[in-house]
């Protein structure tokens, strides 16, 4: 998919993550901010990337501020944000239907 504009998903409310993401001229920039980075930012960062990945999603800058959200949250946001910022509005193909 490509990133056709810029397109937030989620909330700043503890236990979610908001999710921006825009278009960019060649590969991923993932700029990412959370309150358990040092725990777990490395999962963080596999689980977006891999979601993109998914997606087919290769020139992108997404920003994530994480409050502590869950593996199925992250890619919840970013498939969201993917879809906005594509104009996907109809028969979304979400979760497991995403191959």
């Amino acid at each position: 998919m490509e990133i056709v504009n810029t397109a937030i998903a989620g909330t700043l409310e503890s236990s979610d993550a908001q999710v921006m993401v825009e278009p960019a001229a060649k590969g991923i920039e993932l700029i990412l901010e959370s309150s358990v980075i040092n725990q777990y930012g490395k999962q963080i960062r596999k689980t977006i990337l891999e979601t993109l990945e998914r997606l087919g999603v290769k020139n992108v800058k997404i920003s994530v501020i994480d409050k502590g959200a869950l593996d199925c949250t992250l890619k919840a946001r970013v498939e969201c944000a993917v879809f906005r910022s594509c104009h996907i509005t109809e028969q979304l193909p979400w979760g497991g239907a995403i191959r």
